[in-house]
């Protein structure tokens, strides 16, 4: 049997969300975190993580891009994100706490409760954990 790689691009949004589990879950895993993916969102997230050297649960909501949305404030959650093949990590509500004045008041925050950045700002990377 010879294996051939997929073109990500050429799949459909469920496909992709499963292959960003995948590929999350399996750099989780290096840090001590067994994933388990979630058949609808809990709590707002797509999957778990289950420390297994500790108690530590972490909820995760998978986004295609650096993500602040109004309906995970207070839930605890993280977002991972892939960005130029990199793997990347971050406390939700750490984004919004560091979110610039002109992204509070645009109207996309304020009237649809959600921003996104096709590229991450660099001055959210001090909140950001690369995998």
């Amino acid at each position: 049997m010879i294996l051939k790689k997929i073109v990500y691009s050429k799949l459909n949004s469920k496909q992709k969300e499963n292959y960003n589990f995948h590929k999350a879950a399996s750099k989780l895993v290096e840090y001590g975190y067994n994933s388990i993916k979630l058949n609808d969102d809990w709590k707002g997230a797509d999957f778990i993580c289950l420390s297994s050297v500790g108690q530590e649960m972490i909820k995760v909501q998978l986004k295609g891009r650096f993500t602040i949305d109004k309906k995970y404030l207070g839930k605890d959650i993280h977002i991972i994100f892939i960005e130029k093949s990199e793997i990347r990590m971050y406390k939700h509500d750490e984004a919004v706490n560091v979110a610039t004045e002109n992204v509070l008041n645009s109207k996309s925050w304020k009237e649809k409760g959600c921003y996104h950045w096709n590229k991450t700002p660099h001055h959210y990377n001090k909140i950001i954990n690369n995998l």
